[in-house]
């Protein structure tokens, strides 16, 4: 079976095939949300199980378990050091191209949507369908639900692009133990990856259109709640969102359908920058739909993976065993994080440290929406998130950010209005033998002051702009910017070498505790990537694998 989806991908069999039916104030508000996650479900389902079947044997190098910001850095990196490497990614390869129709809309939601369930994994839809290997999965813990992509790319092919470097200051605070690196990082790394991503701001013509009402309104009011605007550098190539004004392409960008991936192209997400660039050298090979279910060390010191290929239906094909003299984790925080804590309590690792497992934060995210605000807002609300605001007078740093919604119902006007900030790494993963898998513990009031101070600004650009504030998240915390689980300093090094076990790396955002300095982590995990390849690849190629 092709590992690949085609720009023009069939509509799966829903067992219920109808028109979706008029989105009421509840679905309004989970479209608002982008994605507000239902608790019905955990999206954990392992793959079905198939005849077992001989384990195929390889022995590689290098392989790197994850294509996200990390992942993709590492595959890069590697490459151009001539070391031939083997990359896992469980997901998909999704293609796009103008006007495709690669990735479901919020407006006809299918099961491209979410990883191997039946349901959606965000609120406010009523549909089931057949299981497949869509784009989000929700990870549901105690306390907090973490949403997670599934994907070659990973979380950038479904992320809005908000490509935010924190300041030295707010670095230090939420990264203590590698404070020392930020001077390096603002020198080379992070512009290596503005460069890579080939970031941008709105183009004022693109600000100026119909379209972008709501973006304007935003940065209109936004001084009069305290906040000091800004244009939210992105990843993107506008000419597709003009394309769209003009009538060339379907709206996608200019109406921010975007939550489960842009069928139009022109995002540099990082299938499409970092691991192109890293397969263009024919020594990287990316193996979409293998799941990695264990990691262990065998006799010979040796890093053993035990890796499911599965099909769309997360039926297992074929089941796998690869030799590595080195492991290279970027699986997202979440999964690189139950990878670890499962080796650790099964003794498939001896010795791991032990602060696997901990350190782990939501970046202090919060969801909001703005609900008939006094200005004009438009009739549509583009895209991605391209204006947001700071508050420099904040005890706790905090950045908003406001999306544009996909989902709007007739006499109501909802915006969504995204806050985050430095919050403490104090949740938990535990093995769970009768699952055999990590749970998370979130405990609820770790980012209670944090969350106050959001709210101040949401109830601040209410009482300026009009209308009302409802946070999304009340009963239902979730975040898209899942951190820590491995931390520096305490789990790995500021390489990211895992602490006494040569040859094995944790290059994602499970090294980060908790947050990343009030900005969304893709730019920071992706330019600590970077200045630990170069660390890696001087120091330990040759000498540890």
């Amino acid at each position: 079976m092709s590992d690949d989806v085609s720009p023009h991908f069939p509509s799966p069999h829903l067992t219920s095939p109808r028109p979706v039916p008029g989105l009421s104030r509840r679905g309004l508000l989970g479209a608002t949300a982008l994605g507000a996650v239902a608790l019905t479900g955990t999206g954990k389902a392992r793959a079905a199980a198939s005849t077992p079947a001989a384990v195929t044997e390889l022995r590689e190098r290098a392989v790197v378990v994850g294509t996200g910001f990390g992942g993709g850095v590492t595959a890069l990196r590697l490459a151009q050091a001539g070391v031939s490497t083997l990359v896992l990614e469980r997901g998909l390869r999704w293609r796009t191209g103008p006007n495709a129709t690669t990735f479901c809309r919020f407006a006809n939601m299918d099961n491209r949507s979410a990883w191997l369930t039946d349901h959606a994994v965000v609120g406010g839809v009523d549909k089931t369908w057949t299981p497949y290997t869509g784009v989000l999965e929700a990870v549901v813990g105690d306390g907090m639900t973490a949403m997670c992509g599934a994907a070659v790319g990973g979380g950038s092919i479904m992320y809005h692009g908000m490509t935010l470097q924190p300041t030295k200051a707010d670095f230090t605070t939420s990264i203590p133990a590698a404070a020392d690196l930020y001077d390096d990082l603002n020198l080379w790394a992070y512009p290596t990856v503005a460069r890579t991503l080939g970031i941008s701001t709105i183009p004022y013509d693109l600000l100026a259109a119909d379209a972008y009402k709501s973006s304007r309104l935003f940065q209109d009011i936004a001084p009069k709640a305290g906040l000091t605007p800004f244009k939210v550098p992105l990843p993107i190539d506008w000419s597709y969102a003009r394309g769209e004004l003009a009538g060339q392409y379907e709206p996608t960008y200019t109406t921010s359908d975007i939550a489960f991936g842009v069928n139009n192209g022109g995002k540099h997400s990082i299938d499409v920058t970092y691991l192109a660039q890293a397969e263009s050298t024919g020594l990287v090979k990316v193996a979409p739909l293998h799941v990695v279910r264990d990691l262990a060390m065998d006799a010979k010191k040796k890093w053993v993976l035990s890796v499911d290929r599965i099909d769309t239906a997360g039926t297992v094909q074929e089941q796998i065993r690869i030799t590595a003299d080195a492991v290279f984790l970027n699986a997202g925080s979440p999964g690189t994080t139950r990878l670890l804590v499962k080796s650790r309590a099964k003794g498939l690792v001896p010795d791991l440290p032990d602060a696997v497992g901990t350190g782990w934060g939501n970046n202090g995210d919060r969801i909001w929406a703005w609900i008939n605000p006094s200005g004009d807002a438009g009739a549509q609300q583009g895209g991605p998130a391209c204006v947001g605001g700071r508050d420099p007078n904040s005890s706790i740093p905090l950045t908003v950010i406001h999306a544009g919604s996909p989902i709007q119902q007739a006499g109501v006007t909802a915006l969504t209005v995204v806050g985050f900030g430095i919050v403490d790494g104090a949740g938990t993963w535990a093995y769970d033998a009768g699952t055999d898998d990590a749970v998370l513990t979130w405990p609820t009031d770790t980012d209670a002051a944090l969350q106050q101070l959001i709210a101040a600004r949401m109830q601040a650009i209410a009482t300026a702009g009009g209308g009302m504030m409802i946070d999304t998240n009340a009963g239902a915390p979730s975040t898209w910017h899942p951190l820590g689980g491995v931390p520096m300093g305490e789990a790995v090094d500021l390489a990211g070498r895992v602490l006494g076990h040569k040859g094995l790396y944790v290059l994602d955002g499970a090294r980060i505790p908790g947050s990343t300095g009030a900005c969304n982590p893709s730019m920071t995990i992706a330019a600590l990537a970077e200045q630990s390849m170069r660390t890696i690849v001087r120091q330990d190629l040759g000498r540890v694998f």
